[in-house]
């Protein structure tokens, strides 16, 4: 069957033409991605599944059935670019986020790293009751709520955990 015979049968609703779409095609949309994309296969993998989710909804409106595989690359490139575009989206919102909370936070780079692998070292409930009463300002009960744990038992979190840190990283208990 030629791309356009494919075409028109998965337009009626046909599976298995839209499935021999799929096997024909894939090789080219993932090899284009994954050159586009510095994300490596995984991304550009990911990318080519949304290309053909996209290609299933709208195979309908195709004019040139015999166009399919640029119809395809083009569906690609659009989704790359997008997918570029909130990449960097994300890194500029990140790093301003970043640089405020850095700001906020105070201390050297050296005392920020000390912090956040002493935070590693707590254990994980109490780590989480620690960050969000104590680094996040969050009230006990709120933690206790979002942790779904006691109030008493995030109480005990908190005060062991900032006591631990406090020895991590050679403070007194007047600190």
């Amino acid at each position: 069957m030629t791309d356009a015979d494919l075409v028109h049968a998965a337009s009626s609703g046909s599976d298995a033409a839209f499935s021999r779409i799929v096997e024909r095609h894939q090789g080219a949309v993932r090899n284009f991605l994954r050159r586009m994309l510095a994300g490596g296969w995984i991304e550009a993998d990911d990318v080519a599944q949304d290309v053909f989710i996209v290609a299933w909804r709208e195979i309908g409106r195709l004019e040139d059935p015999a166009g399919l595989r640029a119809w395809l690359l083009g569906i690609a490139w659009r989704r790359a670019q997008d997918g570029t575009r909130a990449a960097f989206r994300r890194a500029v919102r990140d790093g301003a986020w970043s640089q405020s909370r850095d700001a906020s936070c105070g201390g050297s780079a050296e005392d920020r790293i000390a912090l956040a692998q002493a935070m590693g070292r707590l254990p994980p409930p109490v780590r989480a009751c620690v960050a969000l009463c104590v680094a996040d300002g969050w009230s006990h009960a709120e933690a206790a709520q979002a942790l779904d744990l006691p109030i008493g038992t995030v109480k005990s979190h908190v005060s062991r955990g900032r006591a631990r840190l406090l020895s991590m990283l050679g403070g007194g208990d007047d600190a």
